[in-house]
């Protein structure tokens, strides 16, 4: 198998509950823009992230609620606020790092800021496609001036959109900009 795919940057951010919106919100999510993945998107409304030795503002919701709370960061972002977040895939908060996220009208404090694994997302016509199976570990060939092969998961589900997401750090490891590809393989 050998399969052209996109890559898309994630940057920091923030999945909420339903609880925790009502702590820190008086009105509902509004849509800045919606996302690849069918379903998501981003939120104009933002909150702050902090821990005792640093602070992010400004930090991106991703809608919708979700059955948990989550903050996704960069090891580059986790030197900041002084944390070491495990390595995880989204709702895997296993050993997260305790951060507080914040807005005006309150708070929320608990173990939930992880570093999001390497993965691909795919619907399962994708995934039988491809005869890849979730959570699988396949390749992912970066060209360019800063070439390379990296390990990401397959994540299939429902509304999966085919395409690659990579935190900030790997993106610029891999000099890479939004819209680029790679070739995906087992």
């Amino acid at each position: 198998m050998r399969e052209k795919v996109s890559i898309n940057i994630s940057a920091r951010h923030v999945h909420l509950t339903k609880e925790a919106h009502e702590k820190l919100f008086d009105h509902e999510l509004t849509v800045r823009n919606p996302l690849n993945q069918i379903g998501q998107f981003a939120a104009n409304e933002t909150v702050t992230v902090k821990t005792s030795k640093g602070v992010f503002e400004n930090v991106r919701i991703i809608g919708p609620l979700r059955s948990y709370n989550q903050v996704e960061i960069s090891m580059t972002d986790a030197r900041k606020l002084g944390v070491n977040p495990p390595v995880r895939k989204s709702g895997n908060l296993d050993g997260a790092e305790v951060v507080t996220i914040c807005t005006d009208k309150g708070e929320v404090r608990e173990a939930c800021c992880i570093i999001a694994d390497r993965h691909v997302h795919m619907n399962p016509d994708k995934a039988r496609e491809l005869g890849v199976v979730d959570n699988e570990v396949l390749k992912l060939a970066i060209s360019g001036d800063k070439s390379g092969v990296i390990d990401v998961h397959a994540k299939v589900s429902d509304d999966g959109y085919y395409e690659v997401h990579l935190d900030t750090d790997d993106a610029n490891a891999f000099l890479i900009k939004p819209g680029d590809t790679g070739e995906l393989s087992k």
